[in-house]
């Protein structure tokens, strides 16, 4: 089992001995992960675990790769994003639109 540390390390690892890190552009890493979103989706609409599981990984890896091109901390950046939706009160409604709540 390991750490999400751990396996970010092992990623960024696997990505230099392949020469993806420093080959590749924030924008290829990027492109990636957004076709990887698309086969998500695709898995998604078949109900496919195991492709599901195995998209949101790729989305992950390339991810990890776009924020070491940018010199980001990934989790950094989720705490950031949570910090700025931590507070936010509403429902989410069956229709998909999210409902806020009066202040």
């Amino acid at each position: 089992v390991y750490t999400y540390r751990e396996v970010e390390m092992e990623i960024l690892r696997w990505a230099e001995a392949r020469r993806i890190i420093p080959n590749a552009t924030p924008l290829s890493q990027l492109l990636k992960a957004v076709s990887e979103m698309g086969e998500l989706a695709d898995a998604e609409g078949k109900q496919d675990l195991p492709a599901i599981k195995d998209a949101v990984g790729d989305v992950l890896v390339c991810l990890i790769n776009y924020c070491a091109l940018r010199d980001l901390d990934m989790v950094e950046c989720l705490v950031g994003a949570y910090e700025q939706i931590k507070d936010r009160r509403g429902t989410l409604m069956p229709d998909g639109t999210f409902v806020k709540e009066a202040a």
